[in-house]
């Protein structure tokens, strides 16, 4: 019996319009942990009497065990049953943030974040499994449309709730918060989700463990990881241990690779890549989680560090963004069954795209509103990529392979948000110190305009008390240029990942969502 079935007997009322949301619930609460920490740093650091740096080993540990248990999750959930695992999923992120925050020293904050990111990442992949199988056919574009309210909106809000409990309360309630709302979850998931095919795979003959394929997978992932999210700090390969640690994760990925082609049952069916259209669903995930992650990173950097915003004013900024998406996907959701979804997906890659572009144009003197105008254009595109892109990956694949699909395009997902977040951390870096040193070239005596530029700025800054020389003026004017030349530049390559990725298209069947899915 596959899960699909077994969904279909329950009430279509609840299975429907009660399980879902609940399910959509579970893949916020993870989703939003991810960044709901990254504003509480400093404070945690205080606290626990470490370093600034130290304290970035909280994000860490949690990225890798969750890079690690996602793409097993379809697995697991095939060997243990769907909700068992989901159910399993959940209690243990219950725990784990119950103890994060009575965690007593940074050592034991690690540890326990490791094993909320174990945890945590089965309830994305299966939270989507769940409702693509709750909803017929005809209605699954809705079901992709909560889901993607959980998935894209949550890091939207995590940052400013973050910050919101971080100064008004402590830090730790940010990991306390999530466990009455697990606890009132598992309750009711456990009474209203349907039973799944809990044996299906021993049947199969996937029971048995894959202990090679496994420890491929920990140390390609976990490794890769590590390397993603810590290589801007430690100057990369200048660091032994990044290089040791890509060396590891790219021997590990060929070897994982070659191993789970020749299993019959493979931990990460890579099989599914024979299907062209699940391969570039797959590159369009990852294109739209390194385009996502980015931007929902760099705009509030540029808020705080050029316009002086406060983290909260910061994550204003972004906030409405996530107000249009709960409006939007709701109708991108019905739009699947009655528009061809290459036009959808072309829809979203121009006007995200088109707004990114837009963000080129921001300038130190550019309003709250112009800033977050941008931003709901941009996001308003990306509810007509995930949407659409979803729904190709499940069209895809037969049903008996929902689990493992959605564990795989929730990976590209997580992944491609890594590698867009480190990305954009190393053009930021990068660039700068380039537009630095050209700007730099130009400040010097030889240069005609010099000289009275510098007697301007000596008297503006001369005007009030206190102010510092016209050397330090000069020198506050060259980083600010040259800082907001370094956004401006990375900006335009997220607006190029977009519209670049529009000749993919050609590669996607014609067809609607409804009737594709129905053709299984």
């Amino acid at each position: 019996m596959t899960d699909a079935a077994a969904m279909s007997r329950a009430p279509a009322a609840v299975s429907h319009w009660f399980i879902a949301p609940l399910v959509a619930m579970a893949a916020f609460m993870e989703v939003m942990d991810i960044s709901v920490a990254n504003v509480a740093l400093p404070h945690i650091a205080g606290a626990l009497g470490a370093s600034q740096d130290e304290s970035t080993w909280v994000l860490t540990s949690y990225l890798a065990t969750n890079a690690i248990s996602m793409p097993i999750s379809g697995w697991l959930s095939n060997r243990f049953g769907r909700k068992r695992f989901f159910l399993a999923c959940i209690a243990g992120f219950t725990v784990s943030s119950l103890l994060c925050g009575l965690a007593p020293n940074l050592v034991s904050l690690m540890v326990l974040r490791a094993l909320q990111g174990a945890a945590g990442g089965g309830l994305q992949p299966m939270g989507q499994a769940i409702l693509a199988d709750s909803f017929p056919p005809e209605k699954r574009g809705m079901a992709t449309a909560l889901y993607g309210i959980a998935a894209v909106v949550a890091p939207i809000v995590g940052p400013v709730l973050g910050g919101w409990i971080t100064d008004s309360y402590d830090w730790r309630w940010i990991f306390l918060i999530n466990v009455p709302i697990g606890i009132v979850l598992l309750s009711l998931i456990s009474s209203l989700l349907p039973e799944s095919g809990a044996d299906r795979a021993h049947a199969e003959g996937g029971g048995r463990v894959d202990g090679w394929g496994f420890a491929f997978i920990a140390l390609a992932l976990g490794c890769l990881q590590i390397v993603l999210d810590r290589g801007q700090e430690d100057d990369w390969f200048a660091s032994g241990s990044i290089a040791v640690l890509t060396v590891i994760a790219a021997l590990s990925l060929v070897l994982l690779v070659r191993h789970e082609l020749r299993r019959e049952n493979p931990m990460i069916d890579l099989r599914m890549f024979a299907s062209r259209e699940f391969a570039v669903a797959f590159g369009m995930m990852a294109m739209l989680g390194f385009s996502m992650n980015a931007s929902t990173f760099i705009l509030p950097a540029y808020a705080q560090s050029l316009m002086g915003y406060s983290a909260m004013d910061a994550g204003l900024v972004i906030g409405p963004a996530g107000l249009a998406l709960v409006v939007i996907m709701p109708i991108v959701g019905k739009l699947v069954n009655k528009v061809d979804l290459r036009v959808l997906i072309a829809i979203g890659l121009v006007s995200s795209g088109l707004a990114t572009w837009w963000m080129t144009n921001f300038y130190l003197g550019i309003s709250f509103k112009v800033m977050m105008l941008a931003r709901v254009a941009q996001m308003a595109g990306v509810a007509f990529l995930f949407i659409p892109i979803n729904t190709i990956v499940f069209r895809s694949v037969p049903p008996t392979k929902t689990n493992n699909a959605s564990a795989l395009v929730n990976l590209a997902r997580n992944f491609g948000g890594s590698i867009g977040l480190t990305v954009t951390s190393v053009l930021l870096t990068r660039r700068g110190q380039f537009h630095q040193s050209r700007i730099v070239e130009h400040l010097q005596s030889m240069n005609p305009a010099y000289p009275d530029f510098a007697t301007q700025l000596g008297g503006l800054a001369g005007r009030a008390a206190g102010a510092p020389s016209t050397l330090a003026t000069l020198y506050q004017s060259a980083m600010e240029q040259a800082s907001l030349l370094s956004y401006l530049d990375t900006f335009k390559v997220l607006a190029w990942v977009f519209l670049a990725s529009l000749p993919l298209i050609l590669l996607v069947k014609r067809g609607k969502g409804g009737a594709a899915v129905m053709a299984h």
